[in-house]
């Protein structure tokens, strides 16, 4: 491995960050500019632009018949988007869920989930399901749009009344702000695509599989600007980008991403059998268990962050020793049924039921 991998591999990491932060700043500006609420920003404008790898990885991996690397990335995305991003965001500081999340987007991404696998089943998601998956987001896009103008008299008046309402300011800040959206855009797709190449080759050298690659390194790697700009959001505060971005990027990814793959893949996406019986009900299950999470306060806490941390952990852990075919496989998949997952679901079990009795007991 020559030094210009190692090299690329550092810088991508850079721009990734860096465009993060001028993307993130530029969304949350044009936010109150153009009276659309933070949360349909990062529902959008950041989740859908933080997705450019993914839509660039599996369109190029469908046409070259590398259905595996095509659907992993997707189905990977999502995976590491919840249990990774919003973890390790949660830590960095407990971020507050909006209801329309709870209450839309949500019940959306599973069931979208759940349709994807159902497509699935008979091996193929061909051209007229990725049909279905497209027109999809093309109708959730217009409905936030038009529910985002409903918004708009009310955020507009109070931004108006802080900062004033000159025009010609007000056009140059959007023309700022639109660089900036322009421009950190374009370093996070840059920054990933050299990051990606970079841990590709390293896992090559240690001889990884094609699907692990899929499911992890590529999957993890185009899903760094979601990295970036959802924790940098954290730091900054702007709590509805970083939850609004995770949610609204597995919806991406789903409609669009995989819509778009199998429309111009010649014979669809093939999904392998190894597929159906483990990664997509994982990416199922995990979509599911965003509600009661997200459901008990309103609030993604510290202690959740870290069990989605350590849920994605085990995953990555369970892939690895699957493709080196470990002898402690057996032990590692005994352990985490028999007592980690049904731990787990006890917990999160009464943590709800608690939220829900001293909720009804004020009137």
């Amino acid at each position: 491995m020559n030094y210009l991998t190692i090299i690329l591999f550092v810088a991508g990491l850079v721009l990734l960050v860096a465009g993060a932060e001028i993307l993130v700043r530029g969304a949350s500006n044009m936010a109150s500019f153009l009276g659309i609420s933070p949360l349909v920003v990062g529902l959008t404008v950041v989740a859908f632009g933080t997705s450019a790898p993914e839509l660039a990885v599996s369109i190029q991996s469908s046409l070259a018949g590398e259905s595996d690397i095509a659907l992993g990335n997707v189905v990977g995305s999502n995976i590491f988007n919840i249990l990774f991003i919003l973890g390790l965001s949660a830590i960095i500081s407990s971020l507050v869920v909006a209801q329309q999340l709870i209450r839309l987007e949500v019940p959306l991404m599973i069931g979208v989930s759940i349709l994807v696998f159902i497509f699935g089943l008979d091996g193929r998601i061909d051209r007229s399901n990725g049909i279905l998956l497209f027109m999809g987001i093309i109708a959730y896009t217009v409905f936030l749009i038009i529910k985002s103008r409903g918004e708009k008299k009310e955020i507009l008046d109070e931004y108006n009344k802080e900062y004033g309402t000159d025009s010609k300011s007000t056009s140059l800040h959007m023309m700022m702000n639109a660089g900036l959206i322009i421009g950190g855009l374009c370093l996070l797709v840059l920054g990933s695509r050299w990051l990606v190449n970079g841990a590709v080759s390293f896992a090559q050298l240690f001889g990884i599989s094609e699907l692990v690659i899929g499911l992890t390194i590529v999957a993890a790697g185009t899903s760094l600007p979601e990295v970036a700009a959802s924790t940098v959001a954290a730091f900054r505060g702007e709590k509805d980008i970083a939850v609004g971005n995770v949610v609204g990027s597995n919806l991406f990814n789903l409609l669009s991403v995989l819509g778009m793959s199998s429309i111009l893949s010649p014979d669809g996406i093939r999904v392998s059998a190894a597929a159906l019986r483990f990664d997509l009900p994982v990416m199922i299950a995990v979509s599911v268990a965003c509600l009661p999470i997200f459901f008990t306060g309103n609030l993604i806490a510290r202690w959740e962050g870290l069990l989605f941390l350590g849920y994605y952990v085990a995953y990555t852990a369970y892939l690895v020793l699957n493709s080196m075919h470990h002898e402690a496989l057996p032990l590692f998949s005994l352990v985490m049924v028999s007592f980690v997952i049904p731990i787990t679901v006890i917990t999160l079990a009464v943590v709800t039921l608690r939220h829900m009795r001293s909720r009804n007991s004020y009137p």
